[in-house]
C-alpha cells in the first residue's frame, strides 16, 4: 500500500483540546530561573544602595524591580520551580528523612503521639509534602501571602513565645527553604538564623524516642553554590556557624542545584558555644559568588 493511501491514525482527544490556562500561563524553566536570579540581584543592589544612603539609585532599582513583575512575579516563578512537574518541593527530602528515622511506620505512630508542629517560613504552597503528611501540623508565613492559609508576616517581626508558653506555642521544627539566601545582607542572614531557636520547643517529653534524638530542628535549604562556590562560605564554615548557635548536623543532601540540611538544636550547647563570625574570604577567585553569613 502506498504512503498516500495509508490510513492516518486518529488524533488523541487530548491533542484536539485547546491548551489549558495553567499550561498557557506557565513559564519555561529557563525563564523561571532568569526571573529568580534577576529578582535576587536587584534586591541585593537595593539593599546596598539603601545602606549607602543612595536614594536615587534605590528609587531607580525599585522601579526596575516593579517593571520586571516585582515580588508577585518572583513568587510565581518560585511556585513553578517547586511544582512536581519540575521536581521541586524541597519538603519531600525532609519527609524522606523523617521516614528513615525508624523501621516503624513513623506517620502512624506520629498520628497517635501527636503531630510535630512546624513553622514554615517563606511558604508558597499549602499542598507540599509536609502539608500532606500525617507527621506535621504546619503554620505557614510569608512576606507576601498567595493563599488564605498562608499568614502574611515577616519572620523577623513575629512575636517570640515566652519561656512560660514556649512548650505550647513553640515548634518542633522551623523550615527555612530558600529563605536565608533571599535575605539581602550577611548580617541579617545571621540574625535570622539566630532567631530560629526562639521558636523551638524541647522534645524531651515526646513519647517517641526517634523524635527526641532528632528534634527540635531546623530544616535549611540553600542554593548549592552558596556553599560550593562562594568566596566567603563553604560547608565547614556553615557548620562552624551552626555549631556555635547550638546546632548539630543530623542529615545532609547535595543535589544538582540545592543543598539540604537538618540541624538538631540543643539549648545548652548554644549557651556554651555562641561565637562571632565575620565576613572572611575562604575561596579566592574571580568566578565566585559573594554569599556569606555574619554573626555579631
Amino acid at each position: 500500500m502506498t504512503a498516500s493511501k495509508q490510513r492516518r491514525k486518529p488524533l488523541l482527544l487530548s491533542h484536539t483540546r485547546p491548551p489549558s490556562t495553567t499550561n498557557a500561563l506557565s513559564l519555561s524553566s529557563h525563564v523561571t530561573r532568569s526571573l529568580i536570579r534577576k529578582h535576587h540581584t536587584l534586591q541585593k543592589q537595593i539593599h546596598t544602595a539603601t545602606f549607602n544612603g543612595d536614594r536615587i539609585t534605590v528609587e531607580r532599582l525599585q522601579t526596575e524591580l516593579e517593571a520586571s513583575g516585582g515580588l508577585q512575579k518572583y513568587q510565581k516563578a518560585s511556585i513553578q520551580g517547586q511544582s512536581s512537574e519540575r521536581g521541586g518541593d524541597s519538603s519531600k527530602v525532609l519527609i524522606e528523612w523523617i521516614n528513615d528515622l525508624s523501621p516503624h511506620n513513623v506517620p502512624h505512630h506520629m498520628a497517635k503521639a501527636g503531630k510535630l508542629r512546624m513553622l514554615e517560613v517563606g511558604a508558597l504552597k499549602v499542598d507540599n509534602a509536609c502539608s500532606r503528611s500525617a507527621i506535621f501540623d504546619v503554620t505557614r508565613i510569608d512576606l507576601h501571602s498567595q493563599h488564605p492559609d498562608i499568614k502574611q508576616q515577616n519572620f523577623m517581626q513575629r512575636l517570640e513565645p515566652s519561656s512560660e508558653t514556649l512548650q505550647e506555642d513553640g515548634y518542633d521544627i522551623v523550615s527555612l527553604s530558600l529563605v536565608v539566601n533571599y535575605v539581602g545582607d550577611a548580617v541579617s542572614r545571621g540574625e535570622m538564623l539566630k532567631r530560629v531557636s526562639s521558636f523551638l520547643r524541647s522534645s524531651k517529653q515526646h513519647p517517641m524516642e526517634e523524635v527526641k534524638v532528632t528534634f527540635p530542628a531546623l530544616f535549611l535549604v540553600l542554593p548549592a553554590p552558596c556553599v560550593t562556590n562562594s568566596r566567603y562560605m563553604d560547608e565547614k564554615r556553615l557548620e562552624d556557624i551552626m555549631i556555635s548557635m547550638g546546632y548539630v548536623k543530623t542529615r545532609r543532601k547535595l543535589g544538582k542545584k540545592l543543598i539540604y540540611y537538618l540541624w538538631r538544636y540543643d539549648e545548652n550547647d548554644a549557651k556554651r558555644r555562641l561565637m562571632k563570625f565575620r565576613k572572611q574570604e575562604i575561596r579566592p577567585g574571580g568566578k565566585r559568588n559573594n554569599f556569606s553569613i555574619v554573626l555579631q
